[in-house]
Formats: C-alpha cells, sequence, structure tokens
C-alpha cells in the first residue's frame, strides 16, 4: 500500500512542522495497516483554528460550536473502496483538525501536542474508512482501543 497524505495549514496559532506532518503521516498509514487496508490511499488533512471549525461543524453537522476534528469519507459505502484510476489510489477523504483545539486538549490531558494531533488523525481515519461512534457502541469501543494501541507502537502515550 502506498499512502499519499496532503498537507493544509490555514491557521496561524500553532506551528506545523515537517516533524509533526511525519508523524500524522505514520499514524494514518499504521492505522490503515492495522485495518488491513491494502489499496493504495490518499488522504487530505487540513489545520484551521476553532472559528473555522465551528463554522463547517455548524454547516455539515449541524453543530454550533467548535470541535477538534472532522472527517469527510470520499467514497461511497454502497460502492465501496473503489480505486480512482486518475490518481491510482483511494480517496479515501478529509481531515480537519483544529490545531487550536488540539493545543487546548493537550495541556488539558497533560500530553503533547503532538499525541493529541495524531489521536485526532487516527480517530479521523478509522472515521474515513467507515467506523462510527457515534452509532455504534461496538464502533466506539473498537476505535478506543485500536487509537491507544497505534499511539501506543509510535511511543506517543499518555501522561
Amino acid at each position: 500500500m502506498k499512502l499519499t497524505v496532503y498537507f493544509t495549514n490555514k491557521q496561524n496559532k500553532h506551528r506545523i512542522g515537517a516533524r509533526l506532518t511525519e508523524l500524522i503521516e505514520t499514524a494514518i498509514g499504521k492505522t490503515l495497516k492495522h485495518e488491513h487496508f491494502r489499496k493504495n490511499a490518499e488522504v487530505s488533512v487540513t489545520f484551521v483554528d476553532n472559528g473555522e471549525i465551528h463554522a463547517l461543524n455548524r454547516e455539515f453537522r449541524d453543530k454550533d460550536k467548535p470541535t477538534d476534528v472532522l472527517s469527510f469519507p470520499l467514497w461511497d459505502a454502497d460502492e465501496g473502496f473503489e480505486l480512482d484510476p486518475a490518481i491510482g489510489a483511494v480517496a479515501l477523504g478529509d481531515i480537519v483538525i483544529s490545531a487550536e483545539r488540539a493545543h487546548e486538549q493537550a495541556e488539558e490531558f497533560g500530553h503533547s501536542f503532538a499525541r493529541e494531533v495524531c489521536f485526532l488523525a487516527v480517530h479521523s481515519t478509522l472515521h474515513l474508512i467507515g467506523y462510527d461512534h457515534e452509532v455504534s457502541e461496538y464502533d466506539e469501543k473498537y476505535m478506543n482501543e485500536t487509537q491507544e494501541k497505534i499511539l501506543a507502537k509510535m511511543g506517543l502515550h499518555r501522561k
């Protein structure tokens, strides 16, 4: 499996450097490997501030508040993961992370910003491939366990 991750930074409150983007790409890759996803994949990751994610959350989820991460799958559940011949990969979707909220949560939970952003990337990747903790107790339990396993493998433990 070849993974391509495209990064966009639309905020200026928190530094998003090369080391952090490498960690995020690793987290996404380990998530797909854990899920036995064997097709080439593309994922987009965009960093925004609380104002931008609030607007997106209101527009797409009818929730009038900021959140930490949003997932926008691009594949059709009825068709499955179809390879796009134009890109030679499955376009899994978009991950939008509030760097501002991730920083707040890292401080609140007492761990690093990198750990929190990677947690959100793993969480969102699981959403991109079909898990939904909001509608399934099984998915919620599975996602929680999987997130911790992957982050532990990366050495990104809770403090």
